[in-house]
């Protein structure tokens, strides 16, 4: 058998917290440009480069309200 807690549910925060990097970065109409730049690279680039650290705040900020409380 597995010592495993059972999966908890997400609750309407955590869904709407994960769904903004989604979509952030698949909103391609929304920012599909070139100005501004920053130092020297497109807003289509630095904008998806951006994504990438704030997702994972997102995702840490999820899994911080999910686990805490589990009793671990």
């Amino acid at each position: 058998m597995s010592d495993r807690a059972p999966a908890r549910k997400l609750g309407p925060l955590a869904v709407i917290l994960l769904a903004i990097p989604c979509v952030a970065v698949l909103a391609v109409p929304w920012f599909n440009t070139d100005q501004p730049e920053l130092f020297g690279m497109p807003f289509f680039y630095w904008w998806q480069l951006l994504w990438v650290p704030l997702s994972s705040l997102f995702i840490g900020i999820v899994y911080k309200m999910v686990s805490s409380g589990s009793g671990d």
